[in-house]
């Protein structure tokens, strides 16, 4: 399976890099704080919506908004990464969360292209 130039669609995506405890008063508290990598962009192939030739990747218990299509087959997007689709990346004013609107449900590698199913989340 080859996708066409024409059905490109650019895209960006954050690597996780680690979990960091956070502090309070020079005291660990029991939150976490998730940092990721810078923002890198790519052009891939992006359903509109999923749809019942789409369910069949993944089978029908796992739940995602888009599929995703790529032939780059050393795509380091991973269940951990966050993803900027219908937005710009941009961070936030508070600590430099990245503001995403997509997370990785499930990746899934075939012989000629990677599937990746990715759904719609809102972060403050």
């Amino acid at each position: 399976m080859r996708l066409l130039a024409r059905n490109m669609k650019p895209l960006w995506y954050c690597l996780y890099q680690e979990s960091v405890p956070q502090e309070d008063d020079g005291y660990e508290t029991s939150e976490k704080m998730i940092t990721y990598g810078e923002p890198v962009k790519m052009e891939a192939n992006i359903s509109p919506a999923t749809g019942a030739i789409a369910e069949t990747y993944f089978g029908q218990s796992e739940r995602y908004d888009k599929l995703i299509l790529t032939c780059d087959m050393d795509c380091p997007i991973d269940e951990n990464s966050v993803l900027f689709i219908d937005k710009e990346p941009q961070q936030s004013d508070y600590l430099g969360h990245p503001q995403y609107d997509y997370v990785v449900v499930s990746v899934s590698k075939f012989l000629n292209h990677i599937a990746i199913g990715v759904r719609k989340v809102r972060v403050s």
